[in-house]
């Protein structure tokens, strides 16, 4: 039976799944005895917990709770499995809904205009036509947008949480599956369970209780089908846009059979290989001979092929720039060296070609004499763009040319990492000269949308470091451009960005070598211990020296694991900043879940939204109450970038004062400190190693074992990926070429 009450307070929040325990006050008397607390309240209420995902945490509104009493070491508790407002249709009872926080911007000041316009029926107006919101003083376009969304979301994720709470799926989890199937996600999870084997991540296992449930058959298509979907995303998480015929086979029957009983129910190679066959012919999968794809991977592959080849092809504007390139470099002071020239004859000789190099070699030498004779010779139409926020403003910090984008920003990518979210799906990118850094990071998906939204005749011109990690999403993109032989490509080799007595970019070199002979120095310091403990004291020390001398800003500890043992970045991370920024009652806090926030805290963002991208860092400036009385936290991520975030934006940031070498791609910092340990073993690699070191401008301190530091520098991690890029490139290339002889 359901009970009615009002929120309390929060005993436990953990903002990545959206799991909470809360306390509950009522007048029920129906509550049990054994779940009531013992403790008596002034206002004679009693009070249970309930436990849950996604929960209200407001005592604006009263809710009804409907759910399970389960026992556990704390007492009786409410296992919610929905819960509802209970809104009073009267002025009072829908103005205290409204600014209860469930809605997004929807504060108190908001709420009671629009109680103000409307009345008992703002509710109903907000159902139903919400348009008519514009007509209240301060709901602008975007501010609607904001509300309808969120109101809108809030409630169909609730009934998919209502629906999927006795399989325990996590609200980040539901989230996921209501941007893929929208409102209608609960009626086809009903029909078919299998589908849910389309959202990247979910359980199998999990699928198959959902659909033991709902009766499916565990030897029907649609349970094979189920488990295709999932390994291929699995090797897509991996890296992988396919899987050969054999292999994916193997891997999805091994699946399917390895929670049935008895051998009559047991599936047999014949039956998958059949379902796969009869699953690429209706096109819910894509083939390339042997190779498997998921859809999205193949026509990101196949386009992205096709679209090079065809700027392949293309005749590209040529001009002898050897006069106006001894003018540049004269005026400007530049001085390139033989493959320095050859790389800006090339970016104005071809419409794509490639530079690569290490740091150090003169790739930033070379782009601000191509900007600059582009400018004289052409316009000014140039556009820089990289896959961090932090790499685009470097770019323009490096070579003087403002006009810097994020790739995401350019393609019009406006929130999220993924499919979705565009804003523009098929503006072009208005630029005659476009060029992209650190293009390692890149992926198929985003690379297809890139030369996807490419006019004819801009000339591109890609920079990056293939020896770096790769890129977080499926495929080898820049690997593969470079080895399909089909596309200019010039590496710089040379060190020039160091002075000669510096150990940095020697030591890179060395280290992508496989050479272990490094040169230790004051700018390239190994600080020997033995146990993650003793590093992290290292660290701590070498960090809070850092930085009283050149400032937080200057300083990153980058680590290769994220929250295992005391030199982890989380460890580091709480340590570090109890020490840098201890709590005070003069220093404004918030928990947000088990994190907590602190003013001066050093943070980053953790995934791309609005004007902030993921990997951005800034600083804590600001905790209060905005004009519409909302609790937010302010932080500067530069001088012209402050960002508000309300407390449930705040499960995309973490502390900074330590990250991961993952996290760190496509940012430089002056000093960086890497713990480099036996207990990372399963982390350290050659391109991690080289990743991290190529992170520090002025100093690297490595704090650990030299034996470790060497055998991570022997361990060259293949990262094999399956991807057909070049071979794609090369096909389209050759077919076009033909097209042209014929005619």
């Amino acid at each position: 039976m359901p009970y009615k009450g009002n929120y309390d307070k929060t005993i436990y929040h953990d903002p990545t799944t959206g799991y909470s325990v809360i306390s509950v006050k009522t007048a029920d008397t129906g509550i049990p005895d054994k779940a009531r607390s013992t403790y008596k309240f002034r206002d004679r209420l009693i009070r249970f917990t309930a436990t849950g995902y996604n929960l209200p945490k407001t005592s604006a509104v009263e809710i009804m709770f409907g759910g399970e009493w389960t026992p556990s070491k704390f007492g009786l508790q409410l296992e919610v499995e929905y819960w509802e407002e209970i809104i009073q249709r009267t002025a009072e009872g829908v103005r205290g809904y409204l600014a209860s926080g469930l809605i997004s911007g929807i504060g108190e000041k908001t709420a009671s205009d629009i109680v103000g316009r409307f009345g008992a029926d703002a509710l109903d107006i907000l159902e139903t036509c919400p348009e008519k919101l514009l007509e209240v003083k301060g709901i602008t376009g975007e501010k609607l947008e904001k509300i309808k969304e969120s109101y809108n979301q809030n409630r169909a994720v609730r009934n998919l949480m209502t629906y999927l709470a006795p399989f325990k799926v996590t609200a980040n989890t539901a989230q996921k599956i209501h941007e893929e199937f929208g409102a209608r996600s609960v009626s086809i999870i009903r029909e078919n369970p299998y589908e849910l084997c389309r959202i990247p991540g979910f359980d199998f296992i999990k699928v198959d209780d959902i659909a033991k449930q709902a009766g499916c058959p565990l030897n029907g298509m649609t349970r094979i089908k189920g488990a295709l979907f999932h390994v291929l995303g699995g090797s897509r998480s991996s890296g992988h846009l396919f899987l050969d015929t054999e292999e994916l086979c193997k891997e999805t029957l091994a699946l399917l059979n390895k929670k049935l009983d008895g051998p009559e129910q047991r599936l047999t190679d014949r039956d998958v290989s059949d379902a796969l066959y009869d699953i690429i012919v209706s096109g819910d999968l894509k083939a390339d001979n042997n190779a498997v794809y998921l859809p999205r991977c193949y026509d990101s592959e196949d386009s992205a092929a096709h679209r090079i080849a065809d700027m392949l092809t293309e005749k590209s504007f040529e001009i002898d720039i050897s006069s106006e390139l001894e003018y540049i470099k004269k005026e400007s002071g530049i001085v390139l060296s033989k493959k320095q020239e050859d790389g800006v004859i090339m970016a104005f000789k071809h419409n794509l070609s490639i530079i690569t190099g290490s740091p150090g070699t003169g790739k930033t030498t070379v782009l601000k004499a191509v900007i600059k004779l582009f400018q004289r010779l052409r316009n000014n139409n140039i556009l820089l763009t990289a896959p961090t926020g932090r790499a685009s403003r470097r770019m323009a910090e490096s070579t003087g040319y403002q006009n810097a984008k994020t790739l995401h920003s350019a393609l019009g990518l406006v929130s999220g990492e993924d499919e979705k979210g565009f804003l523009n799906k098929t503006d072009e990118i208005d630029a005659d000269l476009l060029i992209i850094d650190e293009f390692s990071m890149t992926d198929m998906w985003l690379a297809s949308e890139l030369f996807s939204r490419l006019k004819r005749g801009t000339k591109v011109l890609l920079v990056g470091d293939p020896d770096q990690l790769p890129s977080v999403g499926a495929g080898n993109v820049f690997r593969e451009l470079i080895t399909c032989g089909l596309i200019p490509v010039t590496v710089l080799d040379e060190i020039f960005r160091q002075s000669k007595d510096s150990l940095i970019a020697y030591n890179a070199k060395f280290i992508n070598e496989n050479n272990t002979k490094l040169y230790y120095g004051s700018d390239f310091i190994l600080d020997e211990c033995d146990t993650p403990q003793q590093a992290s004291l290292k660290i701590q020390k070498i960090y809070l020296e850092t930085a009283a001398k050149e400032g937080i800003e200057n300083v990153q500890i980058l680590s290769p694991l994220r929250d295992n043992g005391d030199a982890s970045a989380k460890k580091l991370n709480g340590i570090i900043r109890e020490i840098i920024n201890p709590a005070s009652q003069d220093i404004p806090e918030i928990k947000a879940g088990q994190k907590i926030f602190r003013v001066n805290d050093r943070v980053m963002q953790t995934k791309n939204k609005g004007i902030v991208s993921n990997g951005d860092v800034g600083f804590v400036r600001a905790i209060g109450h905005n004009g519409e009385n909302e609790l937010v936290v302010t932080i500067e991520f530069s001088e012209s970038r402050f960002v508000d975030y309300t407390p449930a934006d705040l499960g995309i940031i973490e502390l900074a004062y330590a990250i991961t070498i993952h996290k760190s791609m496509g940012s430089e910092y002056n000093t960086v400190i890497i713990p480099v340990l036996s207990a990372h073993m399963v982390m350290l690699y050659r391109n991690l190693i080289y990743t991290a070191v190529t992170r520090a401008k002025k100093r690297v301190y490595l704090v650990g074992q030299k034996s470790s530091l060497f055998i991570a520098i022997h361990r060259s991690k293949t990262d094999k990926r399956n991807t057909l890029l070049g071979n794609r490139i090369e096909r389209y290339y050759h077919a076009f070429n033909g097209m042209d002889n014929n005619a």
